[in-house]
């Protein structure tokens, strides 16, 4: 288990490569957002990042507020998305009023919340009625090229294989939701190897042990014949929990 200050070091380590961050995180597939999201409209995306999520809601028409508390993530998303409301915050101290929203959604972040304090915030914001939405994207292992990448970028910080975490019952909220979407991201080796480096596992590493796991994973990725040449899609999984505010 990582001490606590290895924890809150990897959490805050995603603004100073936020450009990469956007270019190289996959985004959401509009089926697990629209599951997510039913008929809401009203959205708050709490832990906004760069708007990866954002993006996605946009597009299906939501009127989105982000919250977020990294300056530089919250520059690089008013960059982008220059007409949607941002705000400082965090899912354990929401700067929104009471029942303001039908929506809260959460990309990628949940694993970073401290339950206990945000899920009485989350649901102090949701209308009676409005969904508590987590997302996460993780790579699907059960493709052996995938499990092998994933075997060699494994670092003294932590590993790459990442699992969706577990959104605990809320007196407030109904018993949570889940599906699994199916997606792909089309990469490169370069991008791949980009994509690598904006996970906190390692960039959080040693400079001489990150250099080390990008030249295993370089190596890896052009001895492969799935991802040796040009592009290729990188297999994901996206999960979605929800659960409905009562």
């Amino acid at each position: 288990m990582e001490s606590e200050d290895l924890f809150s070091k990897r959490a805050a380590s995603f603004g100073a490569t936020a450009a990469d961050y956007h270019r190289h995180r996959p985004g959401y597939p509009a089926g697990a957002i629209e599951w997510a999201l039913g008929d809401r409209d009203r959205v708050l995306d709490l832990a906004a990042g760069t708007g990866k999520l954002t993006e996605g809601l946009l597009d299906l028409g939501a009127e989105v507020t982000a919250v977020e508390p990294d300056p530089l993530m919250r520059a690089e998303f008013t960059r982008r998305f220059p007409d949607v409301p941002m705000r400082d915050g965090t899912a354990e101290s929401i700067p929104l009023r009471d029942a303001s929203v039908e929506a809260v959604l959460v990309g990628q972040a949940y694993h970073w919340f401290d339950p206990a304090t945000a899920l009485p915030e989350i649901t102090r914001v949701l209308r009676p009625g409005g969904v508590l939405g987590v997302f996460w994207n993780h790579d699907d292992d059960s493709v052996p090229w995938v499990s092998g990448l994933l075997e060699v970028t494994q670092t003294s910080v932590g590993a790459g294989r990442s699992r969706p975490g577990r959104v605990p019952e809320h007196r407030d909220l109904k018993p949570p939701e889940q599906v699994q979407v199916h997606h792909a991201q089309r990469r490169t080796v370069d991008s791949m190897l980009g994509t690598l480096l904006t996970h906190s596992h390692i960039s959080q590493a040693s400079e001489q042990e990150r250099e080390t796991v990008l030249a295993r994973a370089l190596s890896y990725l052009k001895s492969h014949s799935e991802t040796a040449d040009g592009e290729f899609d990188r297999p994901l999984i996206t999960t979605v929990v929800r659960a409905v505010r009562r």
